[in-house]
């Protein structure tokens, strides 16, 4: 069989702490034709140094400084300079199981172009992991094992950003690292999703996501829930939305409330519904909320659903089966 060799894109920023440990678990990988680009994004730690003596090593490991700023940049300056036919990116403070890129390279050899290697993940952390966090890990990994990611993507990002690979065409195809938008991750599955690349299935843990209260997705404000919230409109309004179609918002919470602020500056048109009777009648931004059992006299609809509580979703889910309606066509849950 023929090994393709496969680019891993590593930004880093003063990560020295956890640095060994990422790149030994690459290092130490069972798949031995892989190279990995390290794009240092101006640390002011030893963060330089440990890479740097990973290069002594291991020939295979490239240490560069980032040609811009900022991580959309460092992943830009990893690719140029990336060589291989399988591309996947790696995050500088996890660490990847030993099967990894074995796992995820044969997967896309035996399919071809077209696809995406997934693995499932697992959150580590010192202090242990909060609730919500695993909540995402199961589910993340519940669509990764059935191949059904991109049926909830409105929901959460949908593809791990340290745990994918793809065709360097497809990547290509996709724009790759062009856009500016963050989340860049979730911005880069919307992309996928775009292109209509196939999610392979996995069963096996192929990387160990670690969570610490300085990690970025943590701290920066480019993972503000905002800019997750403007992603999703701008992609359901793009791949999604049926102008001849109605839209109805399902939910009056802080969320539902964003979501209409959105939909009143884009200038498109909707409904707002809740169950809740003290909003039911009122208006809000000056739109009037109507309630949720008024959805049979709106023909012709799409609803999104902005209810976060579980119970109340699997209502809906029924509200909808009962109308024979269908998910990701006439229904779509943004939470």
């Amino acid at each position: 069989m023929l090994l393709h060799k496969v680019s891993i894109l590593i930004p880093f920023k003063n990560t020295a702490k956890y640095l060994h440990d990422c790149l030994n678990s690459i290092t130490n990988q069972s798949y031995q034709n892989w190279e990995a680009i390290v794009v240092d994004d101006g640390s002011t730690d030893k963060s330089y140094k440990v890479v740097q003596s990973f290069t002594k090593i291991d020939n295979r490991i490239q240490l560069l400084s980032n040609k811009g700023q900022g991580l959309i940049d460092a992943l830009r300056t990893a690719y140029e300079n990336s060589t291989g036919n399988y591309i996947t990116r790696m995050d500088s403070d996890d660490v990847m199981q030993k099967s990894k890129i074995e796992c995820m390279a044969n997967d896309l050899n035996l399919n071809g172009q077209g696809f995406i290697a997934l693995g499932l993940v697992e959150y580590f952390c010192e202090t242990g992991i909060k609730e919500g966090y695993k909540r995402y890990e199961q589910w993340l990994n519940k669509l990764i094992s059935t191949a059904t990611n991109f049926n909830e993507i409105y929901k959460e990002c949908v593809i791990p950003s340290p745990c994918w690979m793809v065709h360097r065409s497809d990547f290509e195809k996709a724009n790759g690292f062009n856009s500016d938008t963050y989340p860049e991750d979730y911005d880069l599955a919307f992309r996928f999703f775009e292109i209509g690349l196939k999610c392979l299935p996995s069963n096996k843990v192929l990387h160990f996501w670690r969570d610490y209260p300085s990690r970025t997705s943590r701290t920066s404000p480019n993972y503000a829930e905002n800019n997750f919230l403007n992603l999703k409109l701008e992609y359901f309004l793009k791949l999604s939305y049926k102008a001849q179609k109605k839209i109805v918002v399902w939910g009056a919470g802080k969320k539902g409330k964003k979501l209409v602020k959105l939909l009143i500056k884009a200038e498109v048109p909707f409904i707002w519904v809740c169950d809740n009777p003290k909003k039911i009648g009122k208006k809000i931004y000056n739109q009037q909320i109507r309630s949720w059992s008024r959805l049979s006299d709106i023909s012709n609809s799409q609803s999104i659903i902005t209810v976060a509580n579980k119970n109340a979703q699997h209502k809906i889910k029924a509200v909808f089966k009962a109308q024979k309606k269908h998910a990701m066509r006439d229904y779509f849950f943004f939470c």
